[in-house]
């Protein structure tokens, strides 16, 4: 199983790695045994470049001292964490993948429930916690960190009806599918079990995934219709009497659901799986997980505003706003201890690999699916207000339009999923050029905030043609930066759309023997795939949708 990879040698001194040029990156012969991908959700750039300024000592800087930090690195558009993590795993966009949102629309399925392929097909897909299995245990709803099938939509798959699960909704295949039918070992860590899709479309990607449940649904009711209230998964889920089904609450319960994940890095480093328990497997060729908690710090209008988590607060958090201070990047406190304790995490991680001697062979890739918007907290659309939202979309529109009015309807009427984006998929997909114009002419008098419309030509020319395709939106809206489509109290910024701060994303690949270097030419996360690839020397162009966007392995690497 040992794959060996020589990355080449250092050409440039460090004067040219400043200007964003893109020398070789090794200054001796290296070897790569195995890759280890760190995804924080919410890591931008400038998160990353500031902590590691700040914390000299810390582990992300100990990474960045043997590492090339790709500055200017971009993740989806949209930037979902479904289609920034696909970007991460497949080396596509949603070009490729054709996956928009967790929660998007499919033209050809039909809902869940027994009623299977009958009836006209088109419906919401939803691919998030509320198709998680629960049991009561103790008069609790326990979450087992797997997709409950009764809660899966229907659809055609080789002929026949079937259920269709989240790696069945993914048009390409991954690169865990291609490692490990290269006879090595995969594993993955995340929030929901919907991140199944990791495993690509074949469904036996994943050597050992590991799903616990950031956010208990609590879809369960008693016999008189009461909901069954159900813990997070984490160490502070239920305290006496008390039960926190949602950790994203506060950065310090969120903290607790990562950890369980840590833990899982920790035991496959090991050699063992995710558990910590039975037969010692060796450790992964390829592996890592997605974290929650910077994106929640960044996310919270204030931490544990609602009193739900029931974690120790150790900095005094609670009631306290997340985001960040200014413009600048620099966090508030709710924020910045998120930083800190991740990074505390992630220092467990660095030593078990050095504990098994397998750190100098380990390739390690800390990224993000996605950013958030926005950054500067005078941005926020309104910036003074009880919500500092400005409403859901169609809501806008519907208090805007006539009823008589047809195109405007249609847009009241579509599917549609939104944050700091709106994606439209209309009933009657002829509409779509008059409804994009009519969002277009009623942007001011609708108080919409809109920065663009993408809609018909403008949208083939970056996605696939709506008609004709199951997944792709008719419309897409993009809102000025700032701008976040709800009225919820609860967020200072979300995710999901075009802009800069959603989209530029911490991008680092380490190892020791790697020249620490900075690249500021754009790269896209798109470009991780192929890099892993061929560090482990494996082919990128097993990955199909390399091979439809002519995706390159990252600069600077000697790959």
């Amino acid at each position: 199983m040992k794959q060996e990879r020589a990355l080449g040698m250092l050409v440039a001194a460090g004067a040219i790695a400043s200007l964003g040029l893109c020398p070789l990156a090794g200054a001796a012969e290296r070897e790569v045994q195995r890759v280890l991908v760190i995804s924080v959700d919410g890591l931008h750039a400038v998160d990353a470049e500031r902590f590691i300024a700040s914390h000299p000592q810390s582990a992300l800087a100990e990474i960045a001292r043997h590492a090339v930090r790709y500055t200017a690195a971009s993740t989806s558009r949209p930037s979902d964490s479904f289609p920034g993590l696909l970007s991460i795993v497949t080396g596509g966009s949603p070009a490729s993948a054709d996956v928009f949102y967790d929660v998007s629309w499919d033209r050809t399925q039909w809902p869940p429930g027994p009623a299977g392929c009958t009836g006209t097909p088109g419906q919401q897909t939803t691919y998030d916690e509320s198709i998680d299995l629960l049991k009561v245990v103790n008069g609790l709803a326990i979450d087992q960190n797997q997709i409950d099938p009764s809660r899966l939509p229907w659809g055609m798959k080789d002929g026949t009806c079937q259920l269709i699960y989240p790696h069945d909704f993914v048009k390409v295949n991954t690169i865990f599918e291609v490692v490990k039918a290269a006879g090595l070992r995969t594993a993955w860590a995340d929030k929901h079990a919907a991140y199944d899709l990791v495993n690509g479309p074949s469904g036996n990607g994943v050597d050992d995934l590991y799903t616990p449940e950031v956010t208990n649904p609590q879809t369960l009711t008693d016999s008189n219709g009461n909901t069954i209230p159900g813990p997070y998964d984490g160490d502070y889920g239920v305290v006496g009497t008390h039960v926190t089904p949602d950790a994203t609450v506060s950065v310090n319960c969120t903290l607790d659901n990562d950890k369980r994940k840590f833990d899982a890095l920790v035991a496959q480093i090991n050699g063992y799986n995710h558990t910590g328990k039975g037969p010692h497997i060796g450790t992964p060729a390829l592996f890592g997980t997605d974290l929650q908690a910077i994106s929640v710090g960044q996310k919270v209008s204030h931490n544990n505003t609602d009193g739900s988590c029931f974690a120790p607060d150790p900095a005094g958090l609670n009631g306290q706003p997340g985001g960040y201070v200014d413009g600048s990047g620099a966090p508030t406190a709710v924020l910045g201890y998120a930083l800190e304790q991740t990074d505390v995490q992630l220092a467990r991680v660095l030593t078990a690999l050095k504990s098994r001697h397998i750190y100098d062979s380990t390739l390690i890739i800390v990224t993000a699916k996605h950013g958030q918007a926005p950054i500067d907290p005078l941005k926020v659309n309104p910036s003074t207000g009880v919500t500092n939202k400005i409403g859901g979309l169609q809501t806008l529109v519907a208090n805007c339009a006539s009823s008589s009015d047809a195109v405007a309807q249609a847009i009241v009427n579509a599917g549609e999923n939104e944050d700091d984006v709106a994606l439209i998929w209309l009933q009657d997909q002829t509409q779509a050029p008059a409804a994009a114009q009519w969002l277009r002419d009623n942007n001011v008098a609708a108080g919409l905030h809109i920065q663009q419309v993408l809609a018909a030509d403008l949208m083939k020319l970056r996605f696939r043609d709506p008609i004709g395709d199951n997944h792709t939106p008719d419309i897409i809206v993009v809102p000025e930066l700032g701008t976040i489509y709800t009225t919820s109290k609860k967020k200072n910024a979300e995710h999901g759309g075009f802009s800069s701060d959603d989209t530029n994303v911490a991008l680092i690949v380490s190892q020791p023997g790697i020249a620490s270097m900075q690249i500021k030419g754009p790269v896209l996360t798109t470009q991780i795939a192929p890099t892993i690839l061929r560090a482990l020397e494996l082919d990128p162009n097993e990955l199909q949708a390399v091979q439809i966007e002519h995706t390159e392995v990252l600069p600077g690497l000697g790959l």
